[in-house]
């Protein structure tokens, strides 16, 4: 019992301690006057204070649906607790501490000198009470001795009831007992450096508390408090009594007063230069990639110092950039789309810093063409923002040409005028590509409909189905077929109009980066070059490059442009009003001559390949010539309910085979080795190859004979405390040693998964050695349903082995297979009891193949099925597509239940998308989609309906249902939460 009130006291010393530490580790503390709040709104702040009234260690709150009834206060003080009520609660950004919104008040300090009398123990209803803890420190005040002496940052300790990780003293976990719910402190963290330990005397100890602080794995980053100052503005009873001891330096003294007072700011840098230090200035716009914006803001205020973090909704980027211009080797990482880099780069532009920061990118937006070229990727997913602040310490500074657009009215045109037509350029400067013609009408019809209609353009996913929408009814319409007769191009002296003319040209581009809509290469690849050069983003030159319909659908499917010149100036002679856009900024355009030239270079950081990682992971061992490696395969169900628990997302996982690779490959050479690895086995056991339906239920086996997606991606299972994806155009960028050694983990998207009966651990075949035995499969804990077999005719099989039988409780299922596969076959088996309902199923059928409209509406007002099947699996809309009628296929999607449209038939296992698609029937594909039709189920040769489109040669069609796959892939990843 003595020992238990020993550790209560030691505890409760410990808090007070730890408390104390966090007011007085910097030299000249802010007095208690101002720390004494009047308006209770100003006590929960969402936002840094700049102004000269700002708090020292205030929190930043922001709203949070964290589990549980725990609070800061704690128990014995936590207002919400004693009124017995539920009351919200905040989350500081800073130093990740919850509290009550009636308790946030609590945790300030006393607004009189008791405040040192830290054993005192007021009652609740004392409204002096404070728990005194506060925020850490993002400044100092000016009223030190000299403002420049180096003055030493120390930990900033903070209570945690839940702690990820191992304790830095004894090297164990924390151990988290209830999980939520308990309220037992279990570790002290720094929220500077992260180091955590346990809550014990063993592991931590007193002296540590007023020890100095390394601030950390980013330390290179972090702009330490002691290098942004207050400074304080003077009183004017101060400048009264210096008026009496002026002399005749009156003049003078007055003059650079006056000066000090307009240009007098309440904070300052003075930074302490160092060749190691890369201190970073990161921007975000909130309003970027959904929610991901604000969710970044605040994770970015916990690693670093929130003072050099800035939220680009609250009045832009140009005080920050102020603010912090005389501090050097700095750099800056942008969150956002392409257009948020350009509203960085304008604003260096016109502060004129010497040198520029370079500018790294943090990709938020849709496009991200920017963010593609300079490999930090298509659009951020769920990598630790950690690892990303490595990227951006390590990253190359490479340079971007800007280029300047100079416009004139083209007064001898004498076209009527359009009273949408402006006669200037949303912006004068590009950094991506400009361009007129189709793909600038497609914007510009998004914008002016998003203007007169905002409710309607609330998400991500909404817009881009409304580009790909708006698109395709152009596409149909050829609203741009007559450009070529409007224009006149002259690069460099030389005149291209004619050439534009002859190829019938209905979209220009003048691209400076190789990447453009959303991550295409329409140069083409170096080697298709001929009388080109290949396309570099630093040399001074511009791509100008020509489309037809026919080019420009292609293009999401590796093809290109035609390739028109590369060269430093550009005259473009409009006569008619047209659609352009710049950077992805339209408008449509009177007659006018446009005038492109190179502006200057801006410093951008690249992310590059971490060859010094490599031997990191290997406890400085050279890495070995070849590596063994297991590839597992996991399904979009099981990462997005386990990504944030290694151990069950690893028991989860269905091994695929073993690869054998060099040691310095990097995972573009794993990507090529996987991608055979399932061709291998199929050569090997030809058996597995095309299993059909009741083949596929009655097999015993270890390998789902199910294709990989074309959307499979690399999950990083190492550097970080949990699984994320990595970028599909990072690959490069990524040794396969920097991610495993012995096992590698793949996300395939479309995987379908199901749980078996089965309890012992599974096989792993080893596809190296072809000779190893596949049997054993009844061991097998899971069994995958192949997109190409019925998922009805798998469950109710009942001659399948005991081990193979499927438990439905278990059952995890993905769109290849839907609940469309199952009501339709039951409503057919009930259709057969009765000779009526046959004679009925007869006439519909025949009525569609018939294209006879009035005979159908007739039938279904009467009460006709319209979900019925014939004997070959197929739907009335399977009739419908085959006999080309656009009537008949409105018709039913406007009336029949949507599980209709993924239903596949017997014989080829193709749902109606697939039929359209192989007939080319462009509108009704249209339709299909539009309906909410599967892009991603395969028929039982594995094909899209995107393949079959291929197949029947349409590269339109092909390109367009491409483009609308990659859009419900999108709706997937706006569904999960990314940070």
């Amino acid at each position: 019992m003595r020992k238990r009130h020993g550790w209560i006291a030691f505890s409760s010393f410990f808090r007070k301690a730890i408390a104390k530490s966090g007011l007085h580790h910097l030299p000249c503390q802010p007095s208690t006057s101002s720390l004494n709040r009047t308006d209770p709104e100003a006590s929960i702040r969402s936002t840094v204070d700049w102004t000269d009234s700002a708090l020292y260690g205030d929190h930043i709150w922001f709203e949070t649906n964290v589990s549980g009834d725990y609070c800061y206060v704690g128990e014995q003080h936590c207002i919400a607790r004693a009124l017995q009520k539920s009351v919200g609660r905040k989350k500081c950004a800073a130093c990740k501490i919850v509290a009550h919104t009636l308790c946030i008040e609590q945790l300030e300090k006393f607004p009189s000198s008791r405040a040192i009398l830290l054993d005192a123990t007021l009652p609740l209803n004392d409204p002096d009470f404070r728990i005194n803890f506060r925020c850490k420190p993002s400044f100092r005040e000016s009223n030190s001795r000299n403002i420049r002496e180096p003055i030493v940052v120390r930990h900033h300790w903070v209570h945690r009831r839940r702690q990820e990780g191992k304790c830095k003293q004894c090297g164990k976990g924390f151990q988290q007992k209830f999980a939520f719910h308990s309220k037992e402190i279990v570790a002290i963290s720094c929220s500077w450096c992260k180091q955590a330990y346990h809550n014990k005397v063993s592991c931590f100890m007193l002296q540590q508390i007023e020890e100095a602080c390394p601030i950390g794995a980013h330390a290179a980053l972090i702009v330490p408090p002691t290098w942004i100052i207050r400074v304080r503005r003077h009183q004017s009873s101060m400048k009264s009594s210096k008026k009496k001891k002026r002399t005749s330096f009156k003049r003078k003294s007055s003059k650079k007063g006056a000066e000090e007072g307009r240009q007098w700011k309440p904070f300052i840098i003075r930074p302490i230069p160092s060749p190691l230090m890369k201190p970073l200035l990161v921007f975000v716009n909130p309003k970027s990639g959904g929610n991901q914006g604000n969710k970044i803001l605040q994770s970015f205020m916990w690693y670093l110092n929130p003072r050099q973090v800035f939220d680009l909704s609250q009045g832009g980027p140009k005080e920050g950039l102020e603010l912090y211009r005389k501090v050097h080797n700095l750099r800056i990482l942008t969150c956002g789309g392409d257009g948020t880099v350009g509203w960085i780069l304008s604003c260096l532009d016109e502060l004129v810093l010497n040198p520029q920061p370079p500018v790294a990118v943090l990709p938020l937006g849709t496009g991200n063409d920017l963010a593609r070229t300079l490999n930090w990727g298509g659009g951020y997913t769920d990598e630790p923002l950690s690892k990303i602040l490595s990227h951006v310490e390590e990253g190359t500074v490479v340079q971007l040409d800007r280029w300047n657009l100079q416009v004139e009215p083209n007064l001898g045109a004498g076209a009527e005028p359009d009273e949408q037509q402006t006669d200037k350029l949303p912006l004068d400067v590009f950094n991506n590509y400009f361009s007129l013609g189709f793909d600038a009408h497609v914007t510009l019809e998004f914008h002016e409909s998003r203007e007169a209609n905002p409710e309607k353009f609330n998400s991500r996913f909404r817009n881009k189905m409304f580009y790909a929408g708006t698109a395709f009814s152009d596409f149909l319409m050829g609203s741009s077929k007559d450009l070529s007769k409007h224009i006149k191009v002259v690069c460099d002296g030389t005149d291209l109009t004619s050439k534009v003319q002859d190829l019938k040209l209905q979209c220009l581009v003048f691209l400076n980066i190789p990447r453009y809509c959303a991550g295409t290469t329409p140069w083409g690849n170096p080697s298709d070059h001929h009388d080109f050069e290949p396309q570099r983003h630093d040399d001074g030159y511009i791509e100008v490059i020509g489309f037809t319909m026919t080019s420009l659908a292609t293009l999401q499917v590796g093809g290109h442009g035609e390739r028109l010149n590369q060269c430093r100036e550009v005259t473009l002679t409009t006569t008619k009003p047209l659609p352009v856009q710049v950077d992805g900024e339209p408008c449509r355009l009177a007659p006018s001559v446009i005038h492109i030239s190179l502006r200057n270079q801006a410093n951008m950081v690249q992310k590059t390949k971490r060859r010094t990682s490599l031997p990191h992971l290997n406890d400085q061992q050279p890495v070995p010539d070849r590596l063994r490696i297991r590839v597992s395969r996991i399904s979009m169900s099981d990462y997005e309910a386990l990504h944030y628990d290694k151990d069950k997302l690893r028991q989860a996982s269905i091994p695929l085979g073993l690869i054998v690779v060099p040691g310095d490959s990097d995972l573009e050479t794993c990507r090529e080795h996987i991608q055979r690895l399932q061709e291998d086995f199929c050569s090997v056991h030809p058996s597995f190859r095309c299993l059909g339906p009741q083949e596929e239920a009655d097999k015993p086996r270890i390998l789902s004979s199910q294709r990989l997606s074309p959307k499979w991606c690399f999950l990083d299972s190492t550097t970080a405390d949990r699984f994320y994806r990595i970028d599909r155009a990072q690959e490069h960028l990524n040794y396969v040693s920097e991610i495993s050694q012995e096992e590698i983990f793949i996300l395939d998207p479309e995987l379908v998964v199901m749980t078996t009966v089965g309890t012992s651990p599974s096989a792993m075949p080893d596809l190296v050695n072809p000779s190893s035995s596949l049997v054993n499969s009844s061991s097998s804990q899971r069994q995958r349903v192949n997109s190409d077999s019925s998922a009805a005719e798998a469950l109710t099989n009942n001659s399948a082995p005991v081990a193979s039988k499927l438990s439905r409780a278990g059952c995890i299922h993905r769109s290849n297979t839907t609940a469309a596969d199952f009501k339709p076959k039951l409503r057919q088996e009930k259709s057969q009891k009765t000779s009526e309902t046959e004679r009925e199923k007869e006439m519909l059928i025949e009525c569609v193949k018939n294209k006879d409209m009035k005979k159908l509406q007739e039938l279904h007002l009467k009460g006709a099925d319209l979900t019925t099947l014939d004997l070959s699996g197929c739907t009335l809309l399977h009739h419908a597509v085959s006999a080309g009628s656009k009537e008949m296929v409105r018709y039913i999607l406007d009336n029949a239940p949507s599980d209709l449209l993924d239903v596949t038939e017997k014989l080829h296992g193709e749902t109606v998308l697939h039929r359209a698609a192989s007939l080319c029937h462009r509108t009704i594909c249209h339709y299909l989609v539009e309906a909410g039709a599967s892009l991603m189920k395969t028929d039982l040769q594995g094909d899209t309906p995107k393949n079959r489109a291929e197949k029947a040669h349409d590269a339109e069609l092909a390109a367009y249902l491409e483009n609308r796959q990659h859009y419900q892939m999108i709706q997937r990843e706006d569904q999960e939460t990314a940070v």
